[in-house]
This record gives structure tokens, C-alpha cells and sequence, in this order.
């Protein structure tokens, strides 16, 4: 027996989001079914809205409500430390520590020979404007210790270095391969406590 319409389109809808296989797509369906009719429209409302609602931030490119997005206009922020991370989840996981106060750039891609995404893909001519313009004591580098982060770590810490400005790291308390978006708020507030200059 076949799934209804509807129930076929949703699962093939959902397959294509990350990790998501034709078995975890199907649940998600048949447990969106039995939620309420209110519920249903207000998770349709949500999803219709994600596009139009969700604008990109001018300065810091993280995805946000508003341009510029609440950290780069708050004016408690300290505005003499830049930190550069991969993604807005990255940058939110690093938030929750609230052990940091300084501003962000989001690169929303790395260095990945694979799918031929090079440095031209870093929107790096923005980055450095921003780093000329604001005159920051000191970059770091928050990238996830894959293959990835650490190729695109190294190309911006050489052009970055050339700037003038003080270049560091994460400490070496995150495990090779994983991603920061994963990693518990101790080891991520830990890393950044201990962060290596470059």
C-alpha cells in the first residue's frame, strides 16, 4: 500500500534536509499528523516565514531578525576583538558560554577542495574591509578542527597577519574532526579561555 499524496510529498520534503532518511522522514510526517490544527498552522506560518523574516547582517553576515543583527548594535559589546566562525550555529553555541563580548564575522563557508570551494568563496574582501575600517586588537579564528577549518584557519591567519592584527586560535581542548556547533558549553568556553596566538 502506497502513502496518501499529501504523506508522500511531505516525506520526500523532509528527506531532503540533512540526515534525514526515508524512515526518520516518515515519522516526522505521521507525528506532524497527530498534532493539532493550530499547531500544524502555526509550525506552516514559521516555515512560510523563514525567508521573508530572516535577513543576513551587513557586518557580521550571521542570519538574524534584524540588519544589523543585535550583537553588532549593541554598543556593550566589546568592539576591539573580532571572532571569525564557520556558521550563525557556531556562533550561537559560542554565545551560550557567555564568555565572550567581542563582535563576529561569519564565513557561512570553508575551504574545501572536494566540492571545489576555494578562498574566493570566503567573501575575504568584506572581512578585510571590516578589519581595516574597525582597527581590531586581535582576530580569532574559531573553526572547527576538521580538514576544512584548519585549510581555511591557515589562509586566514597568513592574510590576516599581513593586516597587522594580532591572529589566534581555539585552544586544542576540541577534539580533531568535530564540529563547534556540537561541542558542550565547558570545552567551548575552555577553548576560547586558552585560545593560541598564531
Amino acid at each position: 500500500m502506497k502513502h496518501p499524496k499529501t504523506i508522500a510529498k511531505l516525506i520526500e520534503h523532509f528527506q531532503k534536509l540533512p540526515s534525514v532518511g526515508p524512515k526518520t522522514a516518515e515519522r516526522y510526517v505521521f507525528s506532524l499528523l497527530k498534532k493539532p490544527s493550530p499547531e500544524l498552522a502555526d509550525f506552516a506560518h514559521n516555515l512560510s516565514q523563514l525567508k521573508t523574516s530572516i535577513k543576513t547582517c551587513n557586518y557580521c553576515q550571521a542570519i538574524s531578525e534584524t540588519n544589523p543583527c543585535e550583537i553588532c548594535s549593541n554598543k556593550n559589546r566589546d568592539r576591539s576583538v573580532l571572532c571569525i566562525m564557520a556558521n550563525t550555529q557556531e556562533m550561537i553555541s559560542l554565545e551560550n558560554t557567555h564568555k565572550y563580548n567581542g563582535l563576529y564575522y561569519i564565513l557561512n563557508n570553508l575551504i574545501n577542495a572536494i566540492e571545489n570551494q576555494g578562498p574566493e568563496n570566503l567573501n575575504v574582501k568584506k572581512l578585510l574591509e571590516r578589519v581595516k575600517e574597525e582597527k581590531f586588537t586581535e582576530v580569532i579564528l574559531a573553526l572547527s578542527p576538521t580538514l576544512e577549518g584548519e585549510t581555511t584557519l591557515m589562509y586566514l591567519s597568513k592574510i590576516l597577519k599581513e593586516e597587522g592584527v594580532k591572529v589566534s586560535r581555539l585552544a586544542r581542548g576540541l577534539p580533531l574532526g568535530s564540529s563547534l556547533e556540537y561541542t558542550d558549553e565547558v570545552t567551548l568556553s575552555q577553548s576560547l579561555k586558552y585560545r593560541n596566538t598564531l
